[in-house]
């Protein structure tokens, strides 16, 4: 491993306690790194503009900067256990290039807000990618809900209850994503604040040009106290893994629907063949392994923040328990949107089973129907309720799935789904993402 950034001259360095402080730190950084280098660029014109390197020197800088970049990218600089962070490869790599100019890029910041910085960059990637798939799936939803509607029975506590449809189904949850989609560009509205420069917390005896940073690297605005920075770590680490968590709560639900109406019993949905499986035993089986691993991933994004969460049990200012966040946040975003990345074509590509689920509607799935027209009529609804119960077996007579659907004219209901409403807030979250 190189020399330690805090190594000082007189301390023996264990290399077992060595182990265990970096960790699986300098892994995790590969993820991390190409915004510590695009943060690392800012920070050194920020240094040029306060006359702490020359212009000469911060040429000199970026281009390395830029080339550790490109080495990185193509695999010809690796960041592994040579190094005890990502933080401490950049310095090494400038002092190794260009000596004591090398060694000035640390100026003014410290590991805590290079780390800040280049998490909440990252943070701003992984929530555009969420509201792009959020975006799609909605998108797929609307499409497939404009469709004709086909009928299919609609249960409560798994019961049969009403009539209800295909259309009303991905109706359902098209707004569930196009409201997950405009959680995470709120969310991501919320985290857009420049950290670099708040140093350890505390700021420092310079006079650093914040504002350049916070437009040289896009932030909306600058995170004003440096104590406030370190707070916030955690803080809005757990607010991306519970934008992200909300669009996993819709698709464990959607992915139940998925398991249920694809058993024999239900038959009413066939997957495309790529999300099923075999079994190593029984040759007759074809298993929905996808929709199950599907409706899992809740529970790791919901793992990862309750992590995070308990890590936040501290005092105000930098603690290295954060360190151990990391890893976390990585996996849970990863896996996350790993998922959410498959179900557009999932979403797309299902077929109903139209016989299967017009077979499943039974007679006292009109029930409601006729108590509702009674009530319309000038009957007290509780006496159109129990007289309907009590005919329940006999409420079909006459009536037909695409009738009831018809009939049910409140807004957003099965004859005015209102898709244009839908499609105007997908299409408005979208001008505002653009």
């Amino acid at each position: 491993m190189t020399q330690p950034l805090w190594q000082k001259s007189g301390v023996q360095i264990d290399a077992r306690i060595m182990k265990f402080l970096a960790g699986d730190d300098v892994l995790l950084d590969r993820e991390f790194f190409l915004h510590d280098i695009t943060a690392s660029k800012a920070h050194v014109e920020g240094l040029a503009n306060i006359g702490v390197v020359s212009t000469d020197e911060a040429a000199a800088l970026k281009r390395e900067l830029d080339v550790l970049a490109a080495d990185f990218s193509a695999g010809t600089f690796v960041l592994d256990e040579r190094y005890e962070d990502g933080h401490s490869a950049i310095e090494a790599r400038l002092t190794e290039r260009l000596g004591d100019a090398g060694r000035r890029v640390h100026t003014g910041r410290s590991r805590n807000d290079q780390i800040l910085v280049a998490t909440r960059l990252w943070l701003k990637d992984q929530l555009a990618t969420l509201q792009v798939h959020c975006r799609a799936i909605a998108q797929v939803c609307l499409d497939r809900a404009a469709q004709p509607a086909l009928p299919l029975p609609g249960y409560t506590h798994l019961q049969r209850a009403v009539v209800s449809s295909t259309a009303m189904w991905f109706a359902g949850f098209a707004e569930g994503f196009i409201d997950n989609a405009q959680r995470a560009q709120q969310t991501s509205a919320w985290i857009d604040a420049n950290p670099l420069g708040t140093a350890a917390g505390y700021g420092v005896n310079l006079k650093l040009d914040r504002e350049h940073t916070t437009h040289a690297l896009g932030f909306a605005r600058m995170q004003v106290s440096p104590i406030y920075a370190q707070l916030s770590r955690g803080k809005f680490e757990m607010a991306v893994l519970e934008a992200i968590a909300s669009a996993l709560l819709d698709l464990r639900r959607l992915a139940w629907d998925l398991s249920l109406f694809t058993t024999a019993e239900f038959n009413f949905v066939k997957l495309p063949p790529e999300y099923t499986t075999g079994s190593s035993i029984m040759p007759n089986k074809r298993n929905p392994d996808v929709v199950e691993l599907l409706r899992a991933s809740y529970a790791s994004v919901a793992a990862a923040r309750t992590e995070i969460e308990q890590l936040l049990s501290l005092p105000s200012g930098y603690q290295r328990d954060l360190q151990f966040s990391k890893g976390s946040l990585f996996h849970g975003c990863r896996h996350g949107l790993g998922a959410l990345e498959l179900v557009p074509d999932l979403l797309a590509r299902m077929q109903w089973n139209e016989d299967a689920m017009r077979a499943a509607i039974e007679p006292a799935m009109y029930a409601t129907d006729v108590a509702i027209e009674q009530a319309a009529a000038g009957v007290p609804f509780r006496d159109a309720y129990r007289a309907a119960a009590e005919a329940s077996g006999s409420a079909g007579q006459g009536r037909t799935p695409e009738s009831s659907l018809a009939a049910r004219v409140s807004p957003g209901a099965g004859h005015d789904l209102r898709l244009d409403e839908l499609v105007a807030r997908l299409r408005e979250i979208g001008a505002r993402s653009s």
